[in-house]
């Protein structure tokens, strides 16, 4: 089952157990990911779905940390709930220490020595762990080995 089909489940499971919350975010999903096949013109793989997933899943973390610095605790509680029935979709993060190994095979595949060659390690480092690590963590990890 693909995760466009899943997510459509998902949606039907969400309305037979009369879960308002999950369905309105499983909704906002399925709107995010048929707005994206209608801008492109495509139909979305599940590598292209992932995406969007993600997109959703930052700025829901986003929005959490404004909403923090605002002092708004009904707003923050109302995206965590969301950003965890998002998450359930991501496939599961990788170890800090499978970031760090991962990270070294591809410096030394590379031959990256500074940071002038982080470009293409960053390019390599996201197509190698699919979704599985936040960029902005790995971004600071790369850094601090090509400093």
């Amino acid at each position: 089952m693909s995760l466009k089909e899943n997510i459509k489940e998902q949606v039907k499971d969400a309305m037979r157990a009369r879960d308002q919350k999950r369905l309105t975010t499983l909704r906002t999903l399925s709107a995010a990911i048929k707005q994206k096949e209608v801008d492109e013109r495509i139909e979305l793989d599940d590598k292209q779905t992932l995406a969007v997933i993600q997109k959703l899943v930052k700025q829901r973390k986003e929005s959490i940390s404004q909403y923090k610095d605002a002092g708004r605790d009904d707003l923050v509680e109302n995206e965590q709930s969301e950003l965890e029935i998002l998450e359930t979709f991501l496939p599961e993060q990788m170890s800090e220490a499978e970031a760090g190994e991962l990270l070294d095979t591809i410096i030394e595949e590379t031959g990256a020595s500074s940071m002038q060659d982080m470009g293409k390690v960053m390019a390599l480092l996201k197509e190698k762990s699919e979704g599985r690590a936040d960029m902005s963590i790995l971004s600071k990890l790369v850094k601090s080995k090509l400093a």
